[in-house]
């Protein structure tokens, strides 16, 4: 892919989250929202057990509400936790045709409490942009969504 299709990309993307903002809707063909089962803290400590168990490498979680505080902002509960299947990432960042999708890698999954005191998941519809990107990278991202929201199942309130 070439760079001026990841800028018409981006450029798709940011349009549509603003779109959908303005028209005070939800861009949920970008991005994915579920209620959890568990409290905010349960559901951190549960998830990251579960993408190990399911053979997925936590390479961090950051934790905003902490980053917030120290830039003297107050906001509820919230954590990203990064994932990464080696698998999955070597075929997009071992081949130089696709590494241009790196920025997107690792996975990312966000975990937060809102204002009700529910707690919720969400994270990047990769398979809305895999079709996009194509090619082994489109079907690697594809199958990289496929796995975690394997994960995730056990976790969202149907």
């Amino acid at each position: 892919m070439k760079m001026k299709n990841i800028f018409i990309l981006v450029f798709t993307l940011t349009s549509f989250i603003l779109n959908a903002q303005t028209a005070d809707m939800q861009p949920s063909k970008v991005m994915l929202e579920d209620e959890s089962l568990y409290d905010f803290d349960k559901t951190v400590e549960k998830l990251t057990t579960a993408i190990l168990d399911a053979g997925w490498k936590v390479t961090a979680t950051l934790n905003l509400q902490e980053t917030m505080a120290k830039n003297g902002k107050e906001v509820l509960p919230v954590k990203v936790i990064e994932v990464c299947n080696a698998t999955h990432a070597y075929q997009i960042l071992g081949d130089d045709r696709f590494r241009e999708v790196a920025p997107m890698l690792p996975c990312r999954i966000a975990v937060y409490e809102k204002q009700h005191g529910k707690t919720y998941i969400s994270r990047m519809n990769a398979s809305a942009f895999a079709s996009m990107v194509g090619g082994v990278a489109g079907e690697t991202m594809q199958a990289a969504f496929n796995d975690t929201e394997a994960v995730l199942q056990e976790f969202i309130r149907k």
